[in-house]
């Protein structure tokens, strides 16, 4: 399989390296703290690398499964992110609810203003939102999951986000082939909520990055038959799989494993397709930036970041 052409990758605009000194702030976008301790821990690892930690206004409130109403969660997000001095967003955990604050939204930033949003799990929502005005964010661990990441992982993400580097990530491969595309990482279950909403970003050429957690292998199989069905999986490039965690069959039951899912659903699709990477939920999670040019190599199980960002096209 040829890898596709430089041309044809559009990239998200990157927002501006950080620094220690700059300020983060730390918000609940979608479902109510569980623990302050791990909060504590999180914040503790930001500010030891020199960083000043601001908490945003409702980090402990509560409506029903959400962090406080939609008002106060949406007014979060919208203090951090128009905050001129604010330089990267910190999603305190996801669960359920971000994609209730993205009705009648519109992020209105300059390019000059833009700034890191970081998380996963649910926070896919607020970063396929960005990508599909053209803006990277960093699929990476939510505040309260920090402190129990491996050092090289948290090391990762501090490297990407102060210095631009990323090592490429080995995994297996599945379906052999290359190809280049940009990197949009997603929670499987969040992701197929997305589809064909406002919310979606292009898929032409992309490489899917896909993990999930408690979910039973009859349902990977019905999110993975909507998207073949909905022709969404005949336009990407190549397909990388991280951790899909507690996804075994209920017990008792006559069931495919969630692995004979996966490889039964993508396996045909004839584009590169490597699993097993370090990514998703209990276990290393990978730092992996959305809507940036990647390689996906299937003979061999690697995506790497390989491609000089000053020769791709950027969709602004």
């Amino acid at each position: 399989m040829e890898t596709s052409p430089k041309s044809l990758i559009k990239s998200c605009q990157l927002p501006p390296l950080l620094k220690p000194g700059d300020l983060v702030m730390a918000i609940a976008p979608s479902g109510a703290l569980k623990t302050t301790d791990a909060l504590a821990k999180g914040i503790e690892i930001w500010q030891q690398r020199g960083y000043r930690v601001e908490l945003g206004s409702n980090y402990q409130s509560y409506s029903g499964y959400l962090a406080g109403s939609d008002r106060q969660r949406r007014e979060d997000l919208k203090a951090a992110w128009h905050n001129p001095e604010c330089k990267a967003i910190l999603c305190i955990r996801g669960g359920y609810g971000g994609a209730r604050l993205l009705e009648d939204w519109s992020w209105q930033q300059s390019q000059s203003k833009i700034k890191w949003l970081i998380g996963f799990s649910d926070v896919t929502t607020l970063l396929w939102s960005l990508a599909t005005v053209g803006i990277s964010g960093l699929h990476a661990p939510v505040l309260t999951s920090l402190a129990s990441e491996p050092e090289w992982a948290i090391a990762r993400m501090f490297d990407y986000l102060e210095t631009g580097q990323l090592d490429e990530l080995q995994g297996k491969g599945y379906v052999g082939g290359k190809a280049l595309g940009r990197l949009l990482p997603a929670n499987l279950t969040v992701a197929t909520h997305l589809l064909q909403t406002p919310l979606q970003p292009d898929f032409a050429g992309a490489i899917l990055a896909l993990e999930d957690v408690t979910e039973y292998p009859y349902r990977i199989d019905r999110m993975l038959t909507q998207w073949r069905m909905m022709g969404v999986l005949k336009k990407i490039g190549g397909i990388a799989l991280g951790r899909f965690s507690r996804c075994e069959p209920y017990p008792g039951a006559s069931s495919w494993t969630v692995e004979e899912v996966l490889r039964d659903r993508l396996g045909d699709l004839n584009i590169p397709l490597i699993y097993d990477l370090p990514f998703g939920h209990d276990g290393a999670n990978a730092a992996l930036p959305v809507g940036q040019p990647v390689e996906i190599d299937g003979d061999t199980g690697v995506l790497s970041w390989k491609i000089n960002s000053a020769e791709i096209s950027d969709t602004k």
